[in-house]
């Protein structure tokens, strides 16, 4: 959990810095900063896909997937919850926010892979780079949104010591072939992300993070009955 520890606190200690200089920071050079992180995370999001899509022996699973998923994620509403869980917290802009934090820093490669090396092998390599990445993040995300950011901490902490403990105790069940069905979704999700970031489309992201969970069934499904 050393690992995820790290990850959380660079989250906390980049919402702070990135609060704390945003007075300092104009306008523009925020515009600036934003359509960078949009275009990084366009790239991300794709290569993660791409790469892992490569080696899946299900090609379509990530389609049905992110159906299953958006359709879930509609009925609980889970955009429009986090959007109103936030406005009362600090109004609209935060929820934007918090939602575009919160995918970064849970939705990748290295954020879901991370804490399973670290339950697997003691290994956290990943999650030391990621940490480095979300602290940059933060702080510039921070820097728009405000020290309300600090809220995606928990959020991580939770997501990744979900992963470490899952992985911990059924390290049989999260094979190869689930991170990589996984990935490609999660991929997708961060590739959404950089498209609202770029204020291209909003494709209320959050609705689609059950998809995540799709790959895990389908494959459960498949153990059972084949």
């Amino acid at each position: 959990m050393l690992g995820t520890i790290v990850n959380t606190t660079t989250i906390i200690a980049g919402s702070l810095l990135g609060a704390a200089i945003k007075k300092g920071i104009h306008e523009k050079y925020v515009g600036v900063l934003y359509n960078a992180l949009g275009l990084c995370t366009l790239i991300l999001g794709t290569n993660t896909a791409l790469n892992h899509m490569r080696s899946s022996e299900y090609p379509v699973l990530f389609i049905l997937s992110l159906a299953v998923g958006g359709i879930i994620g509609t009925i609980l509403r889970l955009d429009d919850r986090m959007t109103h869980l936030a406005e009362r917290v600090s109004g609209n802009e935060l929820a934007k926010g918090l939602t575009t934090g919160i995918l970064l820093y849970c939705i990748g490669t290295l954020s879901m892979v991370g804490p399973m090396n670290s339950a697997l092998h003691g290994d956290n390599t990943y999650l030391y780079t990621n940490a480095t990445l979300d602290f940059v993040t933060s702080a510039v995300l921070a820097s728009t949104y405000g020290v309300g950011m600090v809220l995606a901490a928990p959020v991580l902490f939770c997501w990744q010591g979900a992963i470490y403990l899952l992985t911990l105790y059924a390290s049989e069940f999260m094979s190869q072939e689930l991170i990589t069905e996984v990935s490609i979704v999660g991929g997708v999700l961060i590739l959404s992300t950089g498209l609202n970031l770029l204020n291209i489309k909003n494709c209320k992201t959050l609705n689609l993070l059950p998809a995540l969970f799709v790959p895990a069934l389908f494959l459960l499904l498949k153990q059972l009955f084949y």
